[in-house]
This record gives C-alpha cells, structure tokens and sequence, in this order.
C-alpha cells in the first residue's frame, strides 16, 4: 500500500489538536478560506459529489460541504479521521469519512466524483504518482481535480522546513521532508501523464505574523494544481 506508518504516526499524534486553530494545526485553518475560495471559483461545489483525498481531520471537507457539496474525505491516518467524524457530528456538518487508500477507491468506484481535491498530502507518501493517477479515475469526465503542495528548492527548504518548523514554530518540526517535495513540473507532468489537463497553476503565500494566505504568481514554496479529465 502507498503509505508511509511514520507519517500515519506523525498526524495522528496531532490529532486531538486538529480543530484547535490555535494550535500545532493553525497554518492550515489560516489557508483554507483561501484555497477553499480557489476551489469553489475553478468548479462551483453547490450541489457536486466531492472526494477530498487525504482529508485528515476534515477542515477542508466540512468547509466544502457548508458551501453545498456532497463531501466524502478518505485517509489513512484513523486517529485524525475519527477526529473529523466526530466534529462533523458537533457541528451538524454532513460529511462521509473512510478509512481507505485512494488506489482502493479508484478501483472500487471509478469515475465517481464530480470533483476531486488532495492538498497537502501528495508530500507525505512514498509514491505521489500513484496518487495522482487514482484522483484521476476517481474524477468523472470533464470533472476537477485539486493539488496543492510545496516546491522543492533552497527557498522552500529554507522557509517551509527551516522557518516554519524551526525558527517560528509554525509546525511540528519532521513535518516536511526535502527530499518529499515535489516541483510543479513534476507535479504537472505525473497529472498529464494519468490523463489530466492543466487548468491553473498559482502560488500561495503565507504571512506567519499576520497568519495571512494570499495567492499570486510566484510558486517557488507553496503552490496549488488545478486539471481537468477531459470530458
């Protein structure tokens, strides 16, 4: 299975804290407004079947389901994945969680998903490109798929592992592993090779004073991928 036990042990020591957004986890409540409103303007969530892939403890998923969508997270990490059971039901939020691989689910249900979103995940396994390929067949045709990730270069390693885990303590340090990061063009080129057309590639960039996320053009640490199967 295309699973690393070391990150499954790694977030799920974090999962108790998941939902505090003042917590170990804050840089990730700080983002998803602004790559929740990238989503909803690329491919309107009102109404759609969403697969959210690697949904940890499910702060993208319940906020895509309060725009309209019919969520589904899956993860592997069952201590994060209990965490967002449990607050879905907190705060009436309908959201279906599974315990399963993306390849499982690419087989079991193929073309399932109008929209299909994996942020911040694709850094923490041993094989992206098989997660990328099984996003790919879990899209339906003319249907979305969402990446977002870190680059991998002197700036990212430099800001993403030494400044934020390190220096500013923004993160639990071990987060992020150079040697994991992923370069958009390599990114781009695994999703054309499963079949993916480019829609939008953007940077983000995330002021640690103001806990502030802003897209733009520069790329060079955090970015997000947005394809589309073509119909």
């Amino acid at each position: 299975m295309n699973v690393d036990q070391a990150e499954l042990r790694k977030f799920g020591d974090l999962a108790a804290r998941w939902w505090d957004p003042q917590g170990p986890m804050r840089p990730l409540h700080d983002i998803n407004p602004v790559r929740l409103e990238w989503i909803d303007r690329l491919a309107p969530l009102a109404g759609r079947h969403v697969l959210d892939v690697g949904c940890g403890g499910g702060v993208l998923a319940e906020a895509m389901a309060r725009r309209g969508a019919v969520v589904t997270g899956i993860d592997l990490a069952g201590k994060p994945l209990r965490v967002a059971q449990l607050h879905a039901l907190e705060s009436g939020t309908s959201v279906q969680y599974r315990e399963i691989a993306a390849e499982v689910l690419a087989a079991e249900q193929p073309s399932a998903f109008d929209v299909v979103t994996c942020m911040e995940m694709l850094e923490h396994v041993p094989d992206p490109g098989s997660v990328i390929a099984s996003c790919a067949a879990l899209v339906k045709p003319g249907g979305a798929v969402f990446f977002s990730t870190i680059n991998r270069n002197l700036k990212s390693f430099a800001l993403a592992i030494v400044g934020a885990e390190y220096v500013l303590n923004l993160l639990p340090r071990g987060t992020h592993e150079y040697a994991k990061l992923i370069r958009p063009s390599e990114l781009i080129t695994l999703a054309r090779g499963a079949g993916l057309e480019l829609l939008d590639l953007v940077g983000m960039q995330y002021n640690p004073f103001s806990k502030v996320a802003t897209l733009g053009p520069d790329t060079d640490v955090n970015y997000l991928v947005a394809c589309r199967r073509p119909a």
